[in-house]
């Protein structure tokens, strides 16, 4: 799919990190934008930003989690520029689950589940009827991670398991989509293949009470920016992949058509490897041995 001017990009999760770089890079190409996210004052400084620059902007309060507020969004942007060409479900949380899998409340892997996984779904629900009824070519790029489509972290265990989830949602949407032959594309996203400088970290900040943690947290980093002086000070330098970069990555992967948007990586390579060879072989997964903590 060509993008050029006019067209119309909705964006979730677009007030920050990955999103905003990807409404920025949109905007650049002349097409109009939608931003989405659930923090209003990062929302309405998102917007203003992309403005003042010339993009022509609708933004709009939502949490992804809420089926009947992305319904809204997907009203309020046709009712506001007529289409969706490009539809990017990029909002996603940490779930602050910390200890051994037994040990996790249910409200962190609902939560994760709501935003990470009901969202992405909402998203496919509430656009893609519309974006295949219109007719013109489009596409559809889902937010995974490589902790969760490459090779599971299972010391996220929750977020890696919501990652791994929009992986195999977004191939069943391609094959649904192709057997419609629908003119609309479908990618899953992996960012990378370093650190990025989201929000994630913080997702806290935006807990619904109704998914309220029962006990407090016990990590002593509330921020990546505390976390990478920890880790500078250990003498452990910490690689970030800039999230242009990633922006860039999803631009030319709706260009080309291209269903695995996964940044060029040995290491990733290494993972991928690693685990189909050990279900190939019928083997226990030793590439996971790095990642048992005692």
């Amino acid at each position: 799919m060509e993008l050029r001017e006019g067209q119309v990009a909705v964006v979730t999760g677009a007030a920050s990190g990955i999103g905003l770089a990807m409404a920025r890079r949109f905007a650049a190409d002349g097409l109009k934008v939608v931003l989405a996210d659930v923090e209003k004052g990062a929302l309405e400084a998102a917007a203003g930003e992309l403005r003042a620059d010339g993009a022509v902007v609708h933004a709009r309060v939502v949490d992804v989690g809420e089926r009947e507020q992305v319904l809204a969004l997907a009203e309020d942007t046709y009712a506001t520029f007529g289409a969706c060409h490009v539809l990017c479900n990029n909002a996603g949380v940490g779930s602050g689950a910390e200890g051994r899998m037994w040990e996790h409340e249910p409200n962190d892997w609902k939560w994760a589940f709501n935003v990470n996984v009901w969202g992405v779904f909402h998203g496919v629900q509430a656009f893609v009827p519309r974006m295949i009824a219109g007719g013109e070519p489009g596409h559809v790029v889902n937010t995974s991670s490589g902790d969760g489509g490459i090779a599971p972290l299972p010391t996220a265990s929750v977020y890696a398991v919501t990652k791994a989830a929009v992986v195999t949602l977004t191939e069943s949407l391609y094959a649904h989509l192709r057997a419609e032959h629908a003119r609309v594309g479908a990618s899953v996203l992996f960012p990378g293949p370093h650190m990025l400088r989201t929000g994630l970290w913080e997702s806290h900040r935006n807990r619904p009470d109704r998914f309220a943690k029962e006990r407090p947290r016990r990590t002593p980093y509330r921020s990546l920016d505390q976390w990478e002086a920890a880790m500078k000070a250990s003498g452990k330098e910490v690689a970030f992949t800039p999230v242009e970069e990633v922006a860039d990555l999803v631009a030319e992967g709706i260009a080309a058509d291209r269903f695995w948007l996964l940044p060029e990586s040995d290491h990733s390579d290494r993972q991928i490897r690693a685990r189909s060879q050990s279900m190939l072989d019928r083997a226990n997964p030793a590439y996971l041995e790095s990642f048992i903590l005692d």
